[in-house]
């Protein structure tokens, strides 16, 4: 995890520009470098450096004896790095994941660069001799880009769009800073001057696609079919496949452990695989909530039984309040649900960095939009319409979930790593009949937990422990975390404000005090940038004005009962 930077046809002064490389200084806390290149004296790259593989030669933008006229800036991990240099005989120069993407250019292009990448990443490729920059964003968008591009060819790209934002230049006062699209790759021209033309934008790979990347992967072909066992079966396979490969670190590694199905069978087969390769520290798993809340009762039951070194973060109200500005500022965001579930993972992430060296951070993001496992999902009309409302919500994750997974981490130099949008996982439980992925008996996520049953990987009252709202989950359901902020915001937010809240704000007008109160958050730091979230994330197929769970009819958490 790191933070890129770059900008190509400046008319601005480079040494001044290269202030706005520092507002994403906390994703790369280890060591920055800025670097002009040659024969462009208006064109450069700024990077922030979280030194996780190759201490010594993984300094970035990277550049290789053999291909001197190509420049690599990128933020992510490749996975098949070895599997690639093995197939395809290249010779590496470094022990950096990343190099691959040099050697995979020059073998085939940027279309077989891009699709044959098996990792989560972000990447700013120049090549001098043919005068041309691609920009290329994984599948799901686990690794952040952003882009501005004037009318008159001055490119900046950043992890962050709060290292955009201040940009000087000539012609413009506000460009259009928009976040650059996951699973696609952009082609540019790079004149004389220094400026750029956008060529062609092309995506390079759907989810529901099984990746180029598997005819090169460790598993071997997997059994076909749908009857129940062959799939479970397969199921464990990919996901403990996908875990196996993002050990991938030099650094320790460590696992969010919320109690609830995703993060704790995350936590198990981590724990399972590092002692299978023989990882000779323990596994550190952290919780976060206040003094006996449903999570970290049952994220204690979950570490006791896979025997990680646990560590518990407790929080109370006015921490959790006197974050919600950081917050936001780190997000880039005002949508309601995201900054509300950020602000325990932001704390939790702000413990792991003070407290501890656990600098890999495992994470069950991603599951709930696969496997269906958000309580709305229980009124879906049809299997077939549950599956489209998955793969929406797997299209838009960039801009929530995911989103809120990189900023709270990243802002306190953690490596997110989610296995749950391994890309081969996706495309195989994606490919599984509509009607196999929908809840069942009133449970979410019944097909998942169903795999894992006779597993003994986690006790069954965890396996088969119903979904909280997350907010609920840090708290208990007399005073949750969501009534808490209400209550705070109450005071803060007048009536009058709100009733005016579409003339202020006539884009995602605030519906609530709440969304009223972020916005305001919002519009402090990033005035004018509201198109950043085109629509607020909320629940389907219900009558809903706010996304919690704990709105909807169906839901009923364990301490209600």
């Amino acid at each position: 995890m790191c933070g890129i930077w770059a900008l190509f046809g400046s008319d601005e002064c480079l040494s001044v520009q290269c202030l706005s490389a520092m507002k994403i200084a906390h994703r790369g806390p280890d060591a920055f470098r800025f670097e002009n290149v040659n024969g462009f004296t208006n064109c450069c790259f700024g990077f922030h450096r979280l030194a996780v593989v190759d201490q010594l030669y993984g300094m970035q933008p990277i550049r290789v004896k053999k291909f001197p006229y190509l420049w690599l800036c990128y933020n992510g991990e490749i996975y098949n790095f070895k599997q690639l240099q093995k197939q395809f005989g290249f010779e590496y120069q470094t022990l950096v994941d990343g190099e691959v993407i040099l050697h995979l250019y020059n073998r085939g292009g940027i279309e077989q660069t891009a699709s044959m990448l098996d990792g989560v990443f972000a990447f700013i490729l120049l090549d001098t001799a043919n005068r041309k920059v691609f920009l290329g964003r994984d599948t799901y968008g686990v690794r952040p880009l952003f882009k501005v591009l004037t009318d008159d060819g001055f490119l900046g790209v950043c992890s962050e769009a709060k290292g955009l934002i201040n940009l000087k230049h000539s012609t413009s006062l506000c460009s259009k800073v928009e976040p650059f699209l996951p699973g696609h790759y952009e082609v540019l021209d790079l004149k004389p001057s220094g400026k750029v033309a956008s060529v062609e934008l092309v995506k390079f790979h759907s989810y529901k696609d099984e990746p180029l990347h598997v005819a090169f992967d460790t598993v071997e072909t997997l059994p076909s079919g749908f009857d129940l066992e062959t799939v479970k079966s397969n199921i464990r396979v990919l996901f403990e496949n996908a875990v196996r490969k993002r050990l991938m670190a030099h650094r320790r590694i460590g696992c969010l452990l919320s109690g609830g199905l995703d993060s704790s069978l995350v936590a198990a087969v981590l724990l399972k695989l590092m002692k299978e390769m023989n990882i000779n520290y323990p596994l550190q798993t952290f919780a976060i909530g206040m003094e006996n809340s449903p999570d970290l009762v049952a994220a204690r039951k979950v570490a006791a039984h896979i025997g990680s070194e646990h560590h518990e973060v407790m929080f109370n109200s006015e921490e959790g309040i006197q974050a919600i500005e950081d917050v936001v500022f780190s997000l880039e965001t005002y949508d309601i649900t995201t900054v509300r579930a950020s602000i325990g993972m932001y704390l939790v992430s702000k413990y792991i960095r003070k407290k501890t060296d656990s600098v890999v951070i495992f994470s069950g993001e991603g599951s709930d939009e696969l496997t269906q496992g958000y309580i709305y999902f229980h009124k879906a009309p049809s299997p077939e319409e549950a599956a489209e409302e998955s793969e929406r919500l797997l299209k838009e994750l960039y801009l929530f979930d995911v989103l809120r997974a990189d900023r709270t981490t990243a802002a306190h130099g953690l490596e997110l790593r989610v296995p749950f949008l391994d890309h081969r996982f996706t495309s195989y439980y994606l490919s599984l009949p509509a009607e196999l992925r929908i809840p069942k008996n009133g449970i979410e996520k019944y097909l998942l937990r169903q795999s894992f049953e006779d597993s003994n990987l986690l006790p069954k009252e965890i396996l088969w422990r119903p979904k909280e709202a997350f907010s609920d989950g840090l708290t208990s359901v007399k005073k949750s975390w969501f009534s808490i902020l209400q209550d705070y915001i109450d005071q803060q937010v007048d009536d009058l404000l709100l009733e005016k809240a579409a003339e202020k704000y006539p884009f995602n007008p605030p519906k609530t005090k709440e969304s009223y109160y972020y916005r305001q958050l919002f519009e402090k730091h990033y005035p004018g940038r509201s198109s950043w979230l085109p629509h607020y994330w909320m629940p389907r197929w219900v009558k809903a004005a706010d996304p919690s769970a704990r709105t909807l009819k169906h839901y009923k958490s364990a301490t209600q009962e």
